[in-house]
């Protein structure tokens, strides 16, 4: 029977490929200038374009595991927080308009104060 894959691992050694820390950055352009690929005045901006560039790797990651996770939750038929919030605001509305559309109570009809006729006689 295939087990089933730990996610937490998998999103762990996925961020753990694309998030780069500066120091990490700086050691990768310090081996680049060291093998002649990178003069040495460029190396602080090839650190900061692969910081960028493992930014953006890591969002797309985020992304992609997002994008998956609320797949799997359609075809399953779970609601998600976004569903549950759309049908409290049609449940509000249906709410209001009952309200509006109730008949205003009637009181019942009694005797007017000071329009009683007086009797000729």
């Amino acid at each position: 029977m295939p087990q089933n894959p730990d996610w937490k691992q998998a999103l762990e050694a996925g961020m753990q490929f694309t998030e780069m820390r500066r120091t990490q950055a700086r050691r990768m352009a310090a081996d680049l200038v060291a093998q002649g690929k990178l003069a040495r005045d460029q190396m602080q901006g090839a650190v900061d374009e692969i910081l960028e560039l493992s930014k953006r790797r890591t969002e797309d990651l985020r992304d992609m595991v997002r994008t998956e996770v609320q797949r799997q939750l359609g075809v399953l038929g779970i609601a998600t927080k976004e569903d549950l919030a759309r049908i409290e605001r049609k449940l509000n509305k249906v709410s209001k308009a009952a309200a509006k559309k109730k008949p205003a109570s009637k009181k019942p009809a009694g005797k007017k104060v000071g329009t009683t006729a007086k009797k000729a006689g």
